[in-house]
């Protein structure tokens, strides 16, 4: 989150709420959030299970209200002035709901009957490697095939904000790398991208930032560099007895599952003591593999509670003995 003054998001979110029911009943599945997507860049929101992603993303498209707080988008409030803002956003669903009768061609064109200035069907077509496809029934197309005509009717009025939920999911590796390409793509172009996906390594190689959600709360904001900046770093082999706990940097030394694993925050000293340790006694450290934090590494820490913020949100977010939210 960017609090200058002169500091302008595509979107911008603060103290953002939203609850189910009412009452002692009530479940608070967004708890404050506050969020800002800069303009001109690829923004990943991640959550674990039940984080209140989906929700915050459904303030933002405009398809729900908020309880509390306040949501500006491209300088618009998403519900209030949806009109003037539907021509400028491209809004991918995690499902489209297409016609399985129409063919790729016949979807295309008639949605860029509902867009203004929508760019030729002929070039989305190339855009999302759909030519071979063009005059197939949309049931007859593979997943992966049916999301790059999702995208392609996404894509279709050049917006300045593109919404991505689950861009990739269904698609096979070549051709989540092609979609990531287009991402990047229309980034350069000076788009900008807020993008929701369960795929770690799409985050880390695509956004700019990234804002991880746990228990309705932001817990962790920032480059992918800085989320991983603090966390150990791991160096694993397979078991071997004697090894010391005490060589430089090691948080912990863990025998599990047939593999000895090292938590480091000095990874290349710890590594180098371990090598000179294996060499003096002749230990043989078969499938060594030394990795530097990772977004993996956060993102589980968060999931199973090791993470300081996320265990505080998530024991906020748990009932009183009256069954209301702390």
């Amino acid at each position: 989150m960017n609090d200058n003054a002169d500091f302008n998001p595509a979107v911008r979110v603060r103290g953002l709420r939203r609850s189910y029911g009412h009452g002692s009943s009530a479940y608070e599945a967004v708890r404050g959030v506050d969020l800002d997507v800069p303009l001109g860049s690829i923004t990943a929101l991640l959550g674990t299970n039940g984080a209140g992603k989906t929700s915050t993303l459904e303030v933002i498209e405009g398809l729900a209200p908020a309880t509390a707080g306040e949501v500006s988008v491209l300088g618009l409030d998403p519900i209030a002035e949806r009109a003037a803002l539907r021509p400028r956003t491209g809004v991918l669903l995690q499902r489209s709901g297409f016609s399985g009768d129409l063919t790729v061609r016949e979807t295309l064109r008639m949605w860029s009957a509902t867009v203004t200035s929508p760019r030729s069907v002929d070039e989305m077509l190339a855009l999302l490697s759909l030519e071979a496809r063009a005059d197939v029934r949309m049931l007859a197309l593979s997943g992966g095939e049916t999301r790059r005509v999702d995208l392609a009717c996404t894509l279709t009025g050049s917006p300045e904000l593109v919404i991505l939920d689950e861009p990739t999911t269904g698609l096979d590796p070549e051709s989540r790398r092609e979609v990531w390409q287009l991402i990047g793509g229309l980034r350069d172009g000076g788009a900008t991208v807020l993008i929701t996906t369960h795929y770690l390594e799409e985050a880390e190689t695509l956004a700019d930032r990234l804002e991880i959600m746990h228990a309705g709360r932001i817990v962790r904001s920032g480059t992918p560099s800085e989320i991983a900046a603090g966390h150990p770093s791991k160096i694993s082999f397979a078991d071997v007895s004697g090894v010391p706990d005490d060589l430089a940097g090691v948080r912990s030394l863990v025998h599990e599952h047939g593999r000895t694993t090292l938590e480091t925050d000095a990874l290349q000293t710890s590594l180098s003591d371990l090598l000179a340790w294996a060499a003096h006694n002749e230990v043989t450290l078969d499938g060594l593999e030394a990795r530097s934090p990772s977004l993996e590494s956060v993102f589980l820490s968060i999931a199973d509670g090791r993470d300081p913020a996320a265990a505080s949100a998530a024991q906020e977010a748990l009932p009183d003995k009256e069954g209301a939210l702390r």
